[in-house]
């Protein structure tokens, strides 16, 4: 059973009570990420998320690891390009005590100059750390690649410098703009009383009141042509290819899934069998959606020896277009749509998967996606959606690239790239 109620203040909580389970997840959604941020406070979403455990008034830093993980609970958070999540997963008698904890880190946490500064280590090793995994090099790069200067092209873990430039006011005066109810989603999934409950989340987030207000609203970021390299003394070349995809919340979100799957999905999608186990020419090869608010992209990825640069860049490209020029049958398309289904279904097993879903679903679109409201939308998709997704994002081609590696003929990838009179393999529309 599904719920959603708005306190007085603004804050908005959505319940899906599961009473054949015994545990139950909560998660506090602050729609705040690096996308809030600029090139001066790059990074403080993050910086504030590693705050909230280093102590409160109440607890200190060991006291909030202990008081979940002695009742053999999970206790953790994450900050993305557009959110900051903190969750709780505990057994279901242990409910309130999960309130009790992510509303005194919210409340209470004391921001303590000698704790900013211990942190301020700790997140430029993470950083260090990031640079010396390509992959992430290239996901950051491959951003700029993609948006630019715009704020959510900026790395989620900020830089050093800008890490090195905060300061406790500055932390406080973040947090009391930007953590405020109206951006804000409790979410709640497992067993609870639904006669108590409503009670318990009034007496820990009821209070909660903000005059320094900043109600997050991101603007349409403009998808830029731009090709980067960024030299690392590492073996291999890792290569990241943008494609125009869907933003969050489009019902095409299903169709270019489905499309995804298809084309560099898994083990048995087109680019796996054609780059790796037809030409060996790579280990790992993949393409994948991210959907943001009012912008969305597809991305393929793959890392290989560099003198197989220009002729995978080129065999991707010829497979793109091949793709893009396909008829799908029906079967394919039932196929297809199984898989999808299948996916998502084995995806809602547990508590915090169904908090996750339903706190992201609320906090950008104010509603709940219901497991079958989905498979509706997957179970409608036909062979018209199908080709106006892929005429509006796959036949477009290639927009943009990033590669991280110790060198590349760029300009000669950015002329297979984007010289559209190289013919391809078959230029016929194929049923498959």
């Amino acid at each position: 059973m599904y719920n959603i109620i708005r306190l007085n203040n603004g804050l908005r909580v959505v319940l899906e009570e599961i009473d054949y389970v015994n545990s139950v997840s909560v998660g506090l959604w602050v729609k705040n990420g690096s996308r809030n941020e600029d090139e001066y406070n790059n990074g403080i979403s993050h910086f504030i998320e590693h705050m909230l455990f280093k102590g409160t008034y109440n607890r200190s830093s060991k006291d909030i690891a202990e008081s979940v993980e002695d009742l053999g609970g999970q206790l953790n958070a994450f900050t993305g390009k557009e959110a900051t999540c903190y969750y709780i997963k505990i057994l279901d008698n242990h409910l309130e005590l999960a309130l009790d904890v992510i509303s005194d880190m919210l409340f209470q946490s004391k921001f303590s100059q000698e704790d900013i500064e211990k942190e301020k280590g700790v997140v430029i090793e993470e950083i260090n750390m990031t640079e010396d995994s390509p992959e992430d090099v290239l996901m950051d790069l491959h951003s700029e690649a993609i948006w630019g200067k715009n704020s959510i092209a900026l790395p989620i873990l900020g830089t050093i410098d800008t890490i090195n430039s905060f300061y406790r006011n500055k932390i406080i005066d973040y947090v009391s703009s930007h953590y405020i109810p109206e951006n804000c989603v409790l979410s709640i999934a497992g067993k609870f009383n639904i006669n108590s409950i409503h009670k318990l989340i009034e007496k820990y987030f009821g209070h909660w009141e903000s005059s320094n207000k900043q109600i997050t609203t991101y603007e349409k970021p403009n998808i830029i042509k731009e090709h980067l390299f960024k030299k690392k003394n590492i073996e291999q070349l890792h290569i990241s290819l943008g494609l125009y995809g869907a933003e969050l919340g489009s019902d095409d979100i299903y169709s270019l899934l489905l499309l995804n799957n298809i084309l560099g999905g898994g083990t048995s999608s087109i680019l796996f069998q054609k780059i790796r186990e037809e030409k060996g020419r790579c280990y790992s090869i993949y393409s994948y959606l991210s959907s943001f608010e009012n912008t969305g992209i597809v991305s393929i990825y793959t890392g290989l020896n560099p003198k197989y640069s220009l002729e995978v860049v080129n065999l991707i490209k010829d497979e793109i277009k091949y793709f893009s020029n396909t008829k799908f049958s029906e079967a394919k398309l039932k196929k297809g749509k199984e898989q999808l289904k299948g996916s998502y279904i084995l995806g809602l097993e547990s508590t915090s998967s169904r908090m996750f879903n339903n706190g992201k679903s609320v906090l950008f679109s104010n509603k709940i996606n219901k497991p079958l409201d989905i498979i509706n939308k997957i179970d409608n998709i036909d062979t018209n959606k199908i080709h106006r997704v892929l005429n509006n994002t796959f036949k477009k081609g290639i927009i943009n690239s990033a590669y991280v590696g110790k060198n590349i003929d760029l300009n000669t990838i950015k002329i297979i790239i984007e010289d559209d009179t190289i013919p391809f393999k078959n230029s016929k529309t194929t049923l498959i």
